[in-house]
Parts: C-alpha cells; structure tokens; sequence
C-alpha cells in the first residue's frame, strides 16, 4: 500500500459496470474528497465561508458537466425507464 492510499481512499464500485459509470463514480468520490478538504479549512477558519461556498459551488458545476458529458442517468431504450410503483 502506497502512502496516497490512506490519504486518496476509494471505495469500491456497486453499481451498474459500465465505462461511464466507473468514469462518474471516480468524478464523484474527487468531489466528495475535495469537499472535505474545504469544509475542514472552514471550520479551522482558514477560508471564510464565503470563499468555501464559492468554491464547493465550482465543484458541483465540474460534476454536474462531467455527468452531462457521460450521459449518466439518461434513459436510451424503453427497457430502462422506471416504472411507477403502486
């Protein structure tokens, strides 16, 4: 094991195995990891929240742009929409 490892952890990956989705769950595990580097400075007062809601806000667009550019979560055959329950 590799020192980044316990600084860098990745959790395994549930879902449905395609290219995409592994893409997109890496892309979200970095969000996630990158969310707790600010909200750790923030609450240790070295960014104001301000500049800490600014910047988890860049990050949410980087997201939401890479999920666009994946098409994840976009119904392609009607086998694969979801049926209501009841």
């Amino acid at each position: 094991m590799k020192p980044s490892d316990f600084i860098y952890q990745r959790s395994r990956f549930f879902g449905h195995l395609t290219p995409e989705n592994l893409a997109f769950n890496a892309n979200l595990q970095d969000f996630s990891q990158k969310v707790s580097y600010i909200c750790c400075l923030q609450t240790g007062g070295k960014i104001a929240p301000e500049v800490a809601y600014q910047e988890i806000g860049a990050l949410w667009q980087q997201l939401k742009q890479a999920k666009q550019q994946l098409c994840i979560g976009e119904v392609s055959a009607p086998s694969q929409e979801r049926k209501p329950k009841g």
